[in-house]
């Protein structure tokens, strides 16, 4: 039981979302993304927080890169999200965007923090 169970209750997870979004609509997106998108992830209650970062690299295709980070606290909580509310809101993203976006997702389980 000691500090393994401990360290083991501690465990979060990261639902990263990277984005690359066309430079004519670049603004718009990323206002939307802020303003609505973000909100209405964590309005689901299955996330603890959300922080939006620009990556830092020029892309070959053009466009600018983004990572959005949804930290949430075990996995099932992320699968019952996948299955809840991700393809409505994924949806929307089509819906409004379509051809002028790419997006990959990636989960990071967190080992520590310093």
């Amino acid at each position: 039981m000691g500090l393994d169970s401990e360290l083991e209750t501690n465990i979060m997870y990261i639902y990263n979302v990277t984005t690359n979004i066309d430079e004519t609509i670049h603004e718009q997106w990323l206002s939307w993304m802020k303003e609505t998108h973000i909100p209405e992830v964590l309005a689901t209650g299955k996330f603890l927080s959300a922080k939006i970062c620009k990556v830092l690299v020029e892309e070959e295709m053009g466009g600018f890169t983004y990572a959005v980070q949804y930290t949430t606290v075990d996995k099932e909580t992320l699968q019952s999200y996948y299955e809840e509310f991700a393809p409505a809101l994924r949806q929307k993203a089509q819906k409004l965007f379509s051809d002028k976006f790419v997006s990959f997702r990636t989960e990071l389980e967190v080992i520590s923090e310093h």
